[in-house]
């Protein structure tokens, strides 16, 4: 983990923290862990006027896959933001319909129009949409801080592949208490 600084202009992105995700099994954290530590980060960035992006998704790709699609409507409050986060009415809301949280959306503009030069990304699931947002981020040209201990994944192995092989690539890692830190 080697965490050294945060922009001025950061803002914190919580991916997919919904009453349908967080009820999945994952791995290695329990979603607990994860709601309770991204709770506390954003408390942290809007007590000191940061913007606070709060992800959910309403949909999936159309293209075709070998695992099976999910049969049937899912239930209503699926996409529903978990009640921990404390939604606030100047938190920024994406609902997105794919993996990363910048397609198709218009997170990107929020993100300049604020003068966003860095993203702190935490949520579930590590390997699908945290890791898909980290490398859109990198390749729009955001600095990219991943708290690590504020994410899990639907399997342990790819979590740990996402955290040790590919975030290095993508930016800086470290822990909640790490990114606090740096927030005084």
């Amino acid at each position: 983990m080697a965490l050294t600084t945060l922009d001025d202009n950061t803002a914190l992105i919580v991916i997919d923290l919904q009453n349908g995700i967080v009820a999945l099994p994952v791995a290695p954290l329990e979603a607990h862990e994860v709601i309770e530590r991204s709770a506390r980060l954003a408390d942290a960035f809007r007590g000191q006027k940061r913007p606070v992006v709060l992800v959910n998704v309403a949909g999936g790709a159309p293209g075709r896959n070998e695992q099976p699609k999910h049969a049937g409507d899912l239930p209503a409050d699926w996409a529903t933001l978990v009640p921990d986060l404390a939604q606030q009415r100047g938190d920024i809301i994406v609902t997105k319909k794919t993996w990363g949280a910048f397609h198709n959306t218009d997170l990107h503009e929020q993100l300049q129009q604020r003068g966003i030069t860095q993203v702190v990304i935490c949520g579930i699931a590590t390997s699908i949409g945290v890791e898909s947002t980290a490398r859109q981020a990198y390749e729009l040209g955001y600095n990219v801080t991943l708290a690590t201990d504020a994410m899990t994944c639907l399997n342990a192995e790819t979590h740990k592949n996402s955290v040790e092989r590919i975030f290095p690539r993508l930016g800086e890692t470290g822990t909640t208490d790490e990114v606090l830190a740096l927030l005084k």
